[in-house]
């Protein structure tokens, strides 16, 4: 049994309730109900009822009432060990969001004390939420709109602006620009709705908007598995900065009307207890000259 998991069934049989569990977990209801049968194969027979509600078995209870124990010590280890560590060189345990613009972690980089280490992990937007609650980074990066904890702050840092990419041989590629309205029954390929909920919804909300009713595709990916997919589908389309205009194969062109534009936040939990955290979010939430410069970057 993995501490995950059972971080995952302690917080599922406080709410009795899948999707709220889920929520709370920033994970998927279908990955949550299946790392429970995976615990449950683990346990050996059933923790849970599911009809008409959820309800703990004997045996559910039992892992509750110990597995509460188990997180509390050792949540509590890994208090005191970090706060030993920190006793010599500070440390940053920083996560960083898949795809970011590769100038922003150097940036945010020079920004930390003298001597401070930074320890990477990498991870969607929905990671690293998670990753924050569960204490294994102490700040992050983030794509907004983003639904936080009220423990979570948050401060915008730097934004990146999308227009269209597609293969050099789809049918737009030839225009100097794209009209929203061309994009109209387009195939577009997005990332995972559950990677980043809020930047999903807020994507399609923003074409719509502007008259763009594309088709969202079945295919969900990374932007790193579509620019390898793109090239080979002439009859579909994607979100992306112009930082790959000149990729093989693909053609960039800017919405008219303006660009989409996508910001990314940094997270920390309240109250900062690391030295290294506050001076960073001392930097980032006053220093208003770095976030122009870095929107210009």
């Amino acid at each position: 049994m993995e501490l995950r998991q059972l971080r995952y069934f302690v917080v599922l049989a406080e709410e009795l309730h899948f999707r709220r569990a889920a929520e709370r977990l920033f994970i998927s209801t279908p990955t949550l109900s299946q790392q429970i049968k995976v615990l449950e194969r683990e346990m050996g027979g059933a923790l849970l009822s599911r009809d008409p509600r959820v309800e703990l078995t004997a045996a559910g209870e039992v892992l509750f009432r110990t597995g509460k124990e188990v997180l509390r010590s050792v949540d509590a280890a890994v208090r005191e060990t970090r706060r030993a560590s920190a006793a010599g060189a500070p440390v940053l345990r920083f996560g960083l969001l898949n795809g970011v613009p590769p100038w922003l972690p150097s940036r945010i980089e020079q920004l930390l004390l003298p001597g401070t280490r930074m320890v990477l992990t990498g991870g969607t937007t929905a990671d690293q939420v998670r990753l924050l609650d569960d204490d294994e980074v102490d700040l992050a990066l983030v794509r907004a709109p983003v639904t936080l904890p009220d423990r979570f702050a948050q401060q915008p840092v730097a934004r990146d602006e999308l227009g269209v990419l597609m293969s050099s041989a789809h049918p737009l590629a030839d225009s100097a620009e794209i009209d929203p309205a061309d994009l109209t029954d387009q195939e577009l390929i997005l990332f995972a709705r559950e990677s980043a909920a809020g930047l999903h919804d807020e994507l399609l909300r923003a074409l719509r908007d502007r008259g763009a009713h594309v088709r969202l595709s079945d295919s969900a990916m990374g932007h790193a598995q579509m620019l390898a997919v793109l090239p080979l589908r002439p009859d579909v389309v994607g979100l992306s900065s112009s930082r790959v205009a000149d990729r093989p194969g693909l053609i960039w062109r800017p919405l008219r009307g303006g660009p989409l534009v996508v910001t990314y936040a940094a997270i920390w939990r309240m109250p900062i207890r690391n030295p290294a955290v506050r001076a960073l979010v001392d930097v980032l939430v006053a220093d208003t000259d770095w976030r122009a410069t870095a929107d210009r970057a």
